[in-house]
């Protein structure tokens, strides 16, 4: 196991991804760690963007590509409201592969989705 986070309290975990596979293994990782608290999963934008301002997670983990609005629109509406929230985009695709705008949103950084680990985690996020 990797260590926690920088942090004394577990970071509170927003999942976003249309795939519940992906969810579930995103999920069985996280839980798997200390330091982490999933508290809740959307699978569309416009839901990421609602559940992120009402239990303003630590953290919110955002597939770039989901029905309705994109990742890439909600991590935007997300730091509109709450500049403080940390995004991390995630895809599949490689970087170069991804709309021109992918580092223009303020999300912390990119992981591709086969490089999450918690590790990979804590080289994006740096909490005080």
């Amino acid at each position: 196991m990797s260590a926690a986070p920088v942090s004394q309290h577990p970071l509170t975990v927003l999942l976003v991804d249309d795939q519940p596979p992906f969810r579930l293994a995103a999920r069985t990782l996280l839980d798997a760690e200390d330091g982490y608290v999933i508290v809740a999963e959307a699978d569309t934008g416009e839901q990421a963007v609602e559940l992120a301002g009402r239990l303003r997670p630590n953290l919110i983990l955002m597939d770039i590509r989901l029905p309705g609005i994109s990742g890439i629109e909600a991590t935007r509406r997300i730091l509109a409201k709450t500049p403080s929230a940390l995004v991390v985009l995630l895809s599949t695709h490689a970087e170069a592969d991804l709309p021109a705008d992918l580092l223009h949103c303020g999300a912390a950084g990119f992981i591709r989705k086969e490089s999450l680990d918690p590790t990979a985690l804590e080289h994006l996020v740096r909490l005080p």
